[in-house]
């Protein structure tokens, strides 16, 4: 099934921000990394927390932050080569790396890796592997190749997505509850996924000779 709504545009005449969604984001001062979460709050749940607790106060975050009721969330979905809201774009573009966080349906942990930013990709890969999670590479309706998903809209013209099952994300919350009043109940797999792709990230900018 197709989305509702083709551009963000067509998105913000038929849903109000601050009742339906809300965008938020952090601009970071000493990085050029951003985490992206543009299916976030309700649409694939759990990503939002995922990018921001990665991004830290360190790197830059992004999330469209969806919040209807339970079963209507999936009308804000914009797919990732279509998705042009105007700060989420300005961030790409001003970004050398990304990564791209999203929710894959999966009644297994896993998580598939995609992006064209391969180095990048598979040290997070390589270290969420040694930290105990199930990854492979994405099939390739998620391998998120196109030059125009936003994870590529970086200055370099490449970054990374990840696309992590429902239970891969469920076990980051308590009881595996996946409600918004307790996505703030994070667990100890959260945290070491997320350290995991920090790993990742701090091993790939020193291959890559960045700072």
């Amino acid at each position: 099934m197709g989305d509702l709504y083709q551009s963000y545009g067509e998105m913000a005449g038929g849903q109000i921000e601050g009742i339906d969604y809300q965008r938020i984001w952090r601009v970071s001062e000493v990085s050029t990394l951003l985490h992206l979460a543009i299916h976030g709050g309700g649409i694939e749940t759990g990503t939002t927390e995922l990018a921001d607790a990665a991004a830290a106060d360190i790197h830059d975050f992004y999330s469209l932050d969806a919040f209807k009721p339970a079963g209507s969330n999936g009308d804000l979905h914009i797919t990732s080569t279509r998705y042009d809201e105007p700060q989420a774009l300005a961030m790409a573009q001003a970004a050398t790396h990304i990564v791209s966080w999203h929710g894959a349906t999966g009644a297994t942990a896993f998580t598939y890796l995609g992006g064209m930013d391969f180095n990048l990709r598979d040290q997070i890969g390589q270290c969420l592997k040694d930290a105990g999670f199930t990854v492979q590479l994405a099939t390739e309706e998620l391998n998120g190749n196109d030059p125009t998903n936003i994870c590529n809209r970086t200055s370099r013209g490449k970054g990374v997505q990840l696309e992590i099952s429902t239970t891969q994300r469920a076990a980051f919350f308590l009881n595996g509850d996946m409600t918004r009043a307790n996505r703030k109940n994070t667990t100890a797999a959260f945290t070491a996924y997320v350290t995991a792709v920090k790993l990742g990230i701090s091993k790939a900018l020193v291959v890559a000779g960045a700072g």
